[in-house]
């Protein structure tokens, strides 16, 4: 499964497809928040986040990396844990993401891109 960038609505059901492919019941996801797309598909949060980069121009301060559980519902679908999302420079120390409103950021645009 190759890196995809989504800008536009998936289904939850392509999303479950690609977790069988990959993990088996998750998706690993990189967020843009400022472009409000995100790239799917990756081994790694870190290989997502330098697909947005190279191919979208995004910014590494405005990427935050995320898991996404499609056959969950409500604050289980969307875990907060990945390594790039420590950015002390940013305030940022944890590999959650700390900033509520960046946090309410990427669930508006995840529920945008995934209906």
């Amino acid at each position: 499964m190759s890196i995809q960038i989504i800008k536009s609505p998936i289904t939850r059901v392509q999303l479950r497809q690609i977790a069988k492919e990959r993990f088996g019941d998750l998706v690993k996801a990189a967020v843009d928040i400022e472009k409000e797309i995100m790239a799917i598909g990756g081994e790694l949060h870190v290989d997502e986040e330098v697909a947005l980069i190279e191919e979208e121009k995004s910014r590494g301060e405005n990427v935050w990396g995320i898991n996404l559980y499609p056959d969950k519902e409500g604050d289980d679908f969307i875990e907060f844990d990945s390594m790039v999302n420590i950015k002390p420079n940013f305030g940022n120390r944890t590999r959650g993401v700390d900033n509520l409103e960046t946090k309410e950021k990427i669930i508006n645009i995840v529920n945008k891109l995934v209906k």
